[in-house]
């Protein structure tokens, strides 16, 4: 808390009233206070000395019933009383706290009341103001209402004609003004101005608002200034002297005939200035209305300081909440994406398990049935029957090895390991080689396998030759023509179209199978994902054939569509740039 700046008063007052300023004194120090006193006539004194507060009470008999009162709070004062005495304080005299001074001050109301001396009204009036801006700042946090309340108090009680606030280097908009905020020129980024006027009339003119670009020079020269004098005054002067016209360097037009002035300090910088104008008349600015402006700026430099902490603080828990709220959705989605992996782990799980128990149960199942049959006499078994379960048991073994195949593939891919083979591949032999491989389970279906060559007869002489890798064109064409065979019924139709234009090599695989919905499709070439994840699906599969012909086609830096309808089929669309010469 600031210390307040001090008086010594004296009044004739009986003895009764000396008694109750004693007591009133003593209730204010408290237990903790030293405590000096002498009650024997003509001289009586009460001191009462504290870190925070003290203050030195003496009275002069007059007669029997009154007595010449003086009373100080200053620590000068009070130190020459106690060497008078021969009395040393175990501890250094400071001004007194003003949240003390004013709580005995303003006490003194009820005592004096209209009989009190006009220097002690005076004194209990400023300390009343100094009361009513300190406990301001205490319950709000709220700086332009405290400024704003600030000047107006300080015009009414000075009864000046204006009292304004100058502030020094603040970026554009700066504070609440009259319910305004000011305008950011972003070509100003610093300015100096007036941000808050009272005036006592509109015949005063306003000022408010008044800005200049900011100017390190007269700061500095005001600073040069304020080292010289707490607080300064001008009791006749023009506005081409004032200190507003010498900041805005500028004349005002207005005429100022006094000008009291103080600094307000934050932290040893110069925030700002409050002044006060006489206008209409001069005017002798007195000790104790430069005291008391002194006290005002140092309770606004207060309140601005808090006001600055509490800006930083709300930053900090702004900034601490943003990342609060970051980091718990980073949790949250690492919850989710941990989640998902989970989740994909055990539909893999359950779905490899079931792709590799039913060929295994199967090849177990056809191997004891032929290890039987060779075994035991009576259990017959004819040849035909035996190469029947021979084939089964390499159709399923082939199937075991394609899914193995698979996984390594797709492990290589993601990886970044995989190394493409490109050379100069027959697309049409590729995709004749591919049906005929599939021929096979078209025909167990009743499926009908065709390829077309679009458009007819275009590139034949070339033989729809392009530049790639043809084992892993070949492992696309399969799997799309794989794919369309387990989805479609008996009795439908799988066709391949094939083209080689001058800049791509176009592959195209349609179905007349069940299709795709439209909400599912996004599904589609992600790894381990069925459409039907069910344990008793229908189709067979793991979910990454498809998943890996899009890393393959993306591999050759092509791309891969689908265009499907339920109940109507599947049409899927690969395209394979050339490479440039």
């Amino acid at each position: 808390m600031t210390s307040s700046r001090t008086h010594s008063v004296g009044q004739l007052l009986s003895w009764a009233i000396f008694h109750q300023v004693v007591d009133l004194l003593q209730a204010t120090v408290g237990t903790d206070a030293i405590v000096l006193t002498e009650n024997q006539a003509p001289k009586r004194f009460f001191l009462a000395a504290s870190p925070s507060f003290s203050a030195l009470i003496q009275a002069d008999a007059i007669d029997a019933d009154y007595c010449q009162l003086h009373l100080t709070f200053s620590p000068d004062q009070i130190s020459a009383f106690l060497e008078e005495i021969n009395y040393a304080l175990p501890f250094l005299l400071q001004e007194n706290q003003s949240d003390h001074q004013s709580e005995f001050t303003l006490n003194l109301i009820k005592l004096f009341a209209h009989s009190a001396h006009p220097s002690i009204q005076h004194q209990v009036e400023q300390e009343r103001l100094i009361n009513q801006v300190t406990t301001l700042i205490r319950h709000s946090l709220n700086l332009p209402v405290i400024l704003e309340t600030a000047v107006h108090q300080v015009r009414e009680f000075l009864e000046a004609d204006r009292v304004i606030i100058y502030q020094f280097n603040f970026p554009a908009p700066s504070c609440l003004i009259d319910g305004e905020v000011l305008t950011a020129d972003p070509t100003v980024p610093n300015l100096d101005g007036i941000t808050y006027e009272a005036r006592s009339s509109d015949r005063i003119p306003s000022i408010l608002n008044l800005m200049n670009e900011y100017s390190a020079a007269s700061l500095k020269h005001l600073q040069k200034r304020h080292s010289d004098s707490v607080t300064w005054a001008a009791n006749s002067t023009k506005s081409k002297s004032s200190t507003v016209a010498s900041l805005l360097d500028e004349p005002t037009a207005i005429s100022i005939q006094a000008e009291l002035v103080t600094p307000i300090m934050v932290q040893e910088e110069l925030w700002g200035l409050l002044i006060v104008h006489q206008c209409q008349h001069p005017r002798q600015w007195l000790e104790r209305e430069k005291i008391l402006l002194q006290r005002i700026a140092e309770h606004l430099a207060i309140a601005i300081y808090q006001s600055k902490l509490y800006s930083e603080l709300q930053q900090q828990k702004n900034t601490l909440e943003q990342q609060i709220i970051d980091r718990t959705q980073e949790l949250r989605d690492t919850l989710i994406a941990a989640e998902s992996a989970s989740l994909a782990k055990s539909e893999f799980l359950s779905t490899m398990s079931h792709e590799l128990r039913t060929p295994l149960t199967t090849i177990l199942g056809m191997a004891a049935t032929l290890i039987r049959a060779f075994q035991d006499t009576n259990y017959i078994l004819t040849p035909q029957k035996q190469i029947e379960y021979l084939q089964i048991i390499q159709e399923r073994g082939e199937h075991l090895l394609a899914l193995i195949n698979d996984l390594l593939d797709l492990s290589e891919v993601e990886a970044g390991k995989m190394i493409l083979e490109c050379k100069e591949v027959s697309l049409s032999k590729l995709a004749q080689q591919s049906i005929q491989l599939v021929q096979g389970k078209a025909d167990a279906k009743q499926v009908a396998l065709s390829l077309e060559l679009l458009p007819p007869g275009e590139r034949t002489s070339r033989d729809f030759r392009f530049q790639a890798d043809p084992l892993r064109v070949q492992q696309i064409c399969l799997n799309l023509l794989s794919n369309a065979i387990k989805f479609t019924p008996e009795k439908g139709q799988v066709t391949m179209r094939v083209r080689v234009s001058s800049t791509t090599a176009i592959l195209q695989v349609e179905d007349t199978g069940i299709g795709i919905p439209a909400e599912q499709r996004s599904l589609l070439f992600q790894k381990f994902k069925q459409l039907d994840a069910s344990y008793h699906r229908k189709y067979e599969g793991t979910g990454l054939g498809l998943a890996l012909t899009k890393q393959l086609v993306e591999l050759h830096g092509g791309t891969i569509e689908v265009d499907s309808k339920v109940g109507v089929g599947s049409k899927f669309t690969v395209f394979l740039p050339l490479p440039r010469a």
